[in-house]
C-alpha cells in the first residue's frame, strides 16, 4: 500500500458517524414511513369521511321530510252520518198512518169531484131531458127507470162509473156486464141501460127504483132540488 492511501496521522479510513447525522437520518426515515402510512390510510379515511357525509345528508333529508309532513294539515275522511233504523213497530205505525192519509185524500178528492160536478149541473140539464112528456111515452115503470138512467149517463158519461159503488146488502146494482149481475142470482133480471155500456138490476119495486135513482143522481153531483124534481116526475108517471 502506498503511503498516499493511508490516512494522515494514522487515522482510520472509516469516517466517524456523528450524532447529528444519525438523528437526521432517523428523522428522515420516520418521515418517509409517515408519508407512506398517510398514503396508505388516506383512501380509507376519505371513504369514511364520504360515508359520514352521506349519512349526515340522509339524516338531514329525513328530518326535513318529517318537518314537512308535520307541517301539512292532516286530512281526515268526513265522518258518514249515522243512519239509524227505526223499530219495526214504528215503521208499521208510519205506514198505517200514510195509508189512512192516502185513503182520506182519496175520499176528499172524490167529494171534491162530486162538488165540482154539482156546480156544473146547476143549470138543471137533466130536467130538460127527463120531462113529464118524455116519461109519458113509456107505459112500463121499468122502461121509465131505464130512460132516466140513460139520460143521466148521456150527460155524465165520464163520471158514470161512480154508480158501480151503489150496492145493496147482498147484491150489486150496476155493472158493465150482464154476467156480473147474474152472479147475485138469476132472479135479478139485469137489463142494459140504453146507449151505455152499463147494466142494472130491475127486479125491485117502485120504492127501490126511486131510491136507486136518488143515489145515482147524488153520485153524479146533482143538487137536492134537481134530484127531487126528477124523482117526482118519475113517480107521477108510474103505472
Amino acid at each position: 500500500m502506498s503511503t498516499s492511501d493511508k490516512p494522515v496521522g494514522g487515522a482510520s479510513t472509516n469516517s466517524p458517524v456523528t450524532p447529528d447525522s444519525s438523528a437526521s437520518k432517523e428523522g428522515e426515515s420516520q418521515q418517509t414511513n409517515a408519508n407512506h402510512s398517510e398514503e396508505k390510510t388516506s383512501p380509507v379515511a376519505a371513504s369514511r369521511s364520504a360515508a359520514l357525509s352521506n349519512s349526515a345528508a340522509q339524516k338531514n333529508n329525513s328530518a326535513q321530510s318529517n318537518i314537512a309532513a308535520k307541517a301539512k294539515p292532516s286530512v281526515k275522511a268526513a265522518a258518514k252520518p249515522a243512519v239509524s233504523k227505526a223499530p219495526a213497530s214504528k215503521v208499521t205505525a208510519v205506514k198505517t198512518a200514510e195509508n189512512k192519509q192516502a185513503s182520506s185524500t182519496s175520499q176528499n178528492q172524490s167529494a171534491a169531484g162530486a162538488s165540482a160536478d154539482a156546480l156544473s149541473h146547476d143549470k138543471n140539464d137533466i130536467l130538460d131531458l127527463v120531462s113529464t112528456s118524455a116519461l109519458s111515452t113509456f107505459t112500463k115503470r121499468v122502461d121509465q127507470f131505464l130512460f132516466v138512467l140513460s139520460a143521466a149517463h148521456k150527460l155524465n158519461a165520464d163520471s158514470f162509473e161512480r154508480v158501480e159503488s151503489i150496492k145493496g146488502k147482498n147484491r150489486t146494482y150496476f155493472a158493465t156486464s150482464k154476467e156480473a149481475l147474474l152472479e147475485n142470482g138469476s132472479s135479478t133480471n139485469p137489463k142494459a141501460i140504453p146507449d151505455s155500456a152499463y147494466w142494472v138490476v130491475t127486479n125491485n119495486n117502485t120504492a127501490k127504483k126511486v131510491s136507486m135513482l136518488e143515489q145515482v143522481l147524488r153520485q153524479l153531483g146533482y143538487t137536492p132540488e134537481v134530484i127531487a124534481s126528477v124523482v117526482a116526475r118519475f113517480s107521477s108517471e108510474g103505472k
